[in-house]
């Protein structure tokens, strides 16, 4: 589905080259705060999906998809995205860290990366953003066209929390919207853009929207008044803006639903582990259950436990007497003697959760801002 037009923009798009390669934009900024505590002082873009961060997802897809030259655009917590990343040779990428002063918008991060761009098209990818096939035939579909730019469009049951596309009967984007206040469309614009070096002229012309933001889908609508062809899809992928303790934990569900099974830790003879589970290099069980999908990490140690399904037991942790299923432990934790089952849980980096021995019995807690506790 392309916009088509005619003027001089429509001229300009068609008589484009599209033999350069394609850079990619990722977004690594931003403050976090829907993942708060979490969040308070780490990045966002690090939180682990299946033990892996989820930014790590946005850059392998990038590569799959023949996008080497990938440009990460930074805030305060550049320092952890940088140690975690590197260089990029392990994902088979040439990284290059673009700070932002701050966070101003997903088109003030073009304005940001522009030098770095130049005249190439690029992907802009969402840093927090999961797409489970990820991005190659779009980025196919993008480099064999002319169009000025290519928006993911996906349905959604309430679209006011998103970037929104209005498309007429023959699927051509008429207008976006960002975050409206009322259902206008069950388009939500997903955070994987194309762009090609047409948008470089509509961005320095932005004004901030309500928000204090440039936003991005008022740079998509310029290109589309000023006669730039843009094509959108709207997909069928399972897709997920893990900003949300929910969304983590369904993009964790997504993943380990493809996993196979691996044991490379230790499971002593008083154990089970059934179904499709991961047992990294390192890690103990004893006299414990595992029921997959699921995955224990490096170092950890299970100890008369049940880990059900869809649970990810980051590297070096700690559960002994204890239930937990359909949740994320993060690296370093400890998980002690609590007697009811836990589920539905997102428990953060050497965060220790036990049943206390002191009298009376009386419940405990130290928390940080912006926790959420949910107590029976």
């Amino acid at each position: 589905m392309t916009e088509m037009a005619t003027g001089p923009g429509a001229v300009l798009a068609s008589a484009r080259p599209r033999t350069r390669t394609m850079k990619g934009l990722v977004l690594a900024g931003g403050k976090g705060s829907r993942l708060r505590p979490l969040t308070a002082t780490g990045a966002k873009q690090l939180v682990p999906v299946a033990n892996k961060p989820v930014l790590f997802y946005a850059l392998e897809q990038l590569v799959a998809a023949g996008v080497e030259e990938i440009g990460i655009v930074t805030g305060d917590t550049a320092a952890q995205v940088e140690a975690a990343v590197g260089d990029g040779a392990s994902f088979g990428a040439r990284v290059t860290y673009l700070p932002q002063a701050a966070p101003l918008g997903l088109a003030h991060a073009i304005l940001t990366a522009q030098d770095y761009l130049g005249d190439d098209p690029f992907c802009m990818f969402l840093g927090d953003n999961f797409l489970k096939r990820g991005i190659a035939p779009y980025a196919a579909r993008f480099a064999a066209d002319d169009s000025a730019a290519q928006i993911l469009l996906k349905r959604v049951d309430d679209a006011t929390a998103f970037g929104v596309a209005v498309l007429d009967e023959n699927g051509r984007v008429q207008r976006l919207v960002e975050k409206p206040k009322q259902p206008i469309s069950d388009l939500a614009v997903i955070g994987v853009y194309f762009f090609g070096p047409e948008v470089h002229a509509v961005t320095p012309r932005l004004t901030p929207s309500a928000r204090g933001e440039l936003e991005i889908t008022d740079a998509i609508q310029g290109l589309v008044d000023a006669g730039y062809p843009v094509r959108s899809a709207v997909i069928d992928d399972d897709w997920i803006d893990t900003g949300k303790k929910d969304d983590m934990l369904e993009a964790n569900r997504l993943v380990l639903a493809t996993i196979g099974r691996r044991i490379e830790g230790t499971v002593d003879a008083d154990s089970t582990v059934v179904g499709d589970v991961v047992i990294e290099a390192g890690a103990r069980v004893v006299a414990s259950t595992v029921r997959g999908p699921a995955i224990i990490g490096a170092g950890t140690e299970l100890l008369d436990a049940y880990v059900g399904p869809f649970t990810a037991i980051g590297p070096r942790c700690e559960l002994v007497g204890c239930e937990i299923e359909h949740s994320i432990v993060l690296e370093g934790s400890a998980i002690r003697g609590v007697p009811a089952r836990i589920a539905d849980s997102l428990i953060g980096c050497e965060v220790v959760v036990e049943r206390s021995p002191l009298k009376p019995q009386v419940i405990r807690l130290m928390l940080g801002d912006h926790s959420l506790v949910g107590l029976v």
